[in-house]
C-alpha cells in the first residue's frame, strides 16, 4: 500500500480507505452483521447518549438554570414603550428596583430604587402595578420637561 492510503486510513480512525476496501472485496465476500456488532454498536449509542445527558445536567446546574431558588429574585413588574424600538422597564431584583432603558443595541440602568422608594409594592396586583408603573413614568417625564 502507498504511503497516502496508510496516512489516509490513520486518520480515519483505522477505517480501510477506497482502494483498501476495493482490494479486499474483490477477495472474500462480504461479511454479515452479526448479533454481537449490533450489541456494540448499541452499546456505544447508550454511552454517547449518557455522555449527551450528562454535560446537559452539568450545564444546567453550572448556569443555575431551572433553579426553584433562582425563581423569585428577578422579575419584570412592567414596562412602557417610548417608540418603535425604546422601552423603559420596572425590573424587581431582591429588594432592589431599578428602571432600565432598553434599545436593540443597549440595556442602560437608568435609575435604582431602594426601601419607601420603590414603585410597587409587593402586596399590588399585576394589572395595578402595569398602570400605577405607567402613571409615574409619565409624571417623572412630564417634570423634566418642566423643568
Amino acid at each position: 500500500m502507498s504511503l497516502k492510503i496508510k496516512c489516509g486510513g490513520f486518520l480515519f480512525g483505522g477505517l480501510p480507505t477506497v482502494a483498501a476496501v476495493g482490494a479486499e472485496t474483490t477477495n472474500a465476500s462480504a461479511r454479515a452483521v452479526s448479533s454481537v456488532d449490533m450489541m456494540s454498536w448499541s452499546m456505544g449509542l447508550v454511552i454517547v447518549l449518557a455522555v449527551f445527558f450528562l454535560c446537559v445536567w452539568g450545564l444546567r446546574k453550572a448556569a443555575g438554570f431551572g433553579s426553584v431558588n433562582n425563581a423569585g429574585k428577578m422579575r419584570v413588574l412592567g414596562g412602557v414603550a417610548l417608540g418603535m424600538r425604546e422601552k423603559v422597564v420596572l425590573l424587581q431584583v431582591g429588594k432592589k428596583q431599578l428602571i432600565l432603558g432598553v434599545t436593540p443595541g443597549r440595556i442602560e440602568t437608568l435609575h435604582v430604587l431602594e426601601g419607601d422608594d420603590c414603585l410597587v409594592k409587593e402586596e399590588t396586583a399585576p394589572s395595578a402595578v402595569e398602570s400605577g408603573f405607567a402613571q409615574v413614568l409619565q409624571r417623572l417625564r412630564q417634570g423634566r420637561s418642566d423643568a
